[in-house]
């Protein structure tokens, strides 16, 4: 591999947008002029900013996106000893949001070509125990919503999304955010749009958004009174302040995003078994994401080796979602409570996919580079067998 060059500072996967620094600080020296930090003007700023990009009537701020799932499933009247339908792919903060309120997950497998829930799947696992189904708009593609939609109100049951990584994008032409009883949106560092760390739920429904905005600040209502169970999960103001820089900035990151995720479908192009995942077509994508997907029996290598090759280039690719969440603990240990049904694409894709590095600070010299080490991975392997 001596005709390969390793890269001198490593490429991350969801290396942090920073967006204007003179902005940011202007905002943080504002809210520290005012000496108010937290339940300020900025964090209600953005919440205003994000329900609008949303198309929502309600934004409710979060610390961060785990604690907002949680509100959500609780602000949607699902109880502990319930049970909730997920995809098995995903990431593992979407169950452990639930398991930690005391709701149960139960997996389901997703539909191979856009990795989310398979609607059939889903009605086969509604049971008596069943208190709401949860999808997860993976890598942005939005879930069918529509038929969700229909299954989760023909079982009367509350249908929330995941849109950790949704923000931007459509579904049929409108927002994500906007679907279901409740969406979830994560501003983690990690994310194209960021507040350093942060979350927040939309809604249309003023009821779910009351309840989570009490129980966002202890429990205390409007009235100032306590209502209910609360927490701590407000946003603070200097949060606020890097998230609404970042949204200033969010048309040009989607634009930077796209050219990237072109960038990495020609360099990657005619390379046998490796394929770069599309979005929905038809549909605006905020391609934060760029996924590969290695079938080894094509390519002659497995995807893990592939990662291991990228890694000692410098390259920090990142196996997301392996192995799928059925896998983890405390759910391996009871699949008949939290598998019951097989999960073939789950298991598949867990093996397949490659997250590649992308963003504001990943250019076109890069994503050569990093496409020609997987050329020569393949392309090695392919020649030598």
């Amino acid at each position: 591999m001596s005709e390969l060059s390793r890269f001198p500072e490593p490429l991350h996967v969801g290396r942090p947008n920073i967006g204007d620094r003179k902005r940011l600080q202007e905002r943080i020296d504002a809210a520290l002029d005012r000496r108010w930090l937290s339940n300020g003007p900025l964090v209600l700023e953005l919440e205003e900013t994000v329900a609008a990009l949303a198309g929502t009537a309600h934004c409710v701020a979060t610390c961060n996106g785990t604690i907002a799932l949680q509100l959500a499933a609780r602000a949607c009247g699902i109880e502990p000893g319930t049970e909730v339908i997920v995809p098995a792919f995903t990431w593992v903060a979407t169950p452990h949001a639930l398991s930690w309120i005391g709701v149960t997950p139960v997996f389901c497998d997703v539909d191979e070509e856009t990795a989310n829930l398979s609607p059939a799947l889903v009605k086969e696992l509604i049971g008596p125990a069943t208190g709401g189904i949860l999808g997860v708009h993976v890598f942005g593609r939005p879930c069918a919503v529509d038929e969700l939609a229909d299954i989760a109100a023909g079982a009367g049951l509350p249908l929330m999304f995941d849109a950790a990584h949704g923000l931007g994008s459509t579904y049929h032409g409108r927002p994500l955010g906007g679907f279901g009883s409740v969406e979830v949106f994560s501003f983690h560092a990690t994310k194209f749009i960021n507040s350093f760390e942060g979350g927040a739920l939309v809604t249309d429904d003023p009821a779910i958004a009351a309840r989570a905005r009490a129980m966002r600040n202890f429990g205390i209502g409007e009235d100032g009174l306590v209502q209910s169970h609360g927490t701590n999960a407000k946003m603070g103001e200097a949060s606020a302040a890097m998230g609404l820089t970042s949204l200033e900035n969010i048309d040009a990151l989607i634009a930077y995003n796209a050219l990237n995720h072109r960038r990495y479908e020609q360099g990657l192009d005619g390379l046998p078994g490796v394929s770069v995942r599309r979005q929905a077509p038809g549909e605006r994508a905020n391609h934060q994401y760029v996924v590969i997907e290695i079938d080894e029996t094509a390519a002659g290598i497995h995807r893990d080796r592939v990662h291991e090759i990228l890694e000692r280039h410098n390259v920090r690719s990142r196996r997301y979602f392996h192995p799928g969440c059925h896998r983890h603990e405390p759910y391996r240990s009871h699949p008949r409570i939290h598998a019951p049904l097989p999960l073939p694409h789950t298991e598949g894709l867990s093996e397949r996919v490659l997250s590649l590095p992308t963003g504001s600070v990943i250019g076109a010299e890069e994503i050569s580079g990093v496409c020609d080490i997987i050329r020569w991975a393949v392309e090695s392997t392919r020649t030598i067998t």
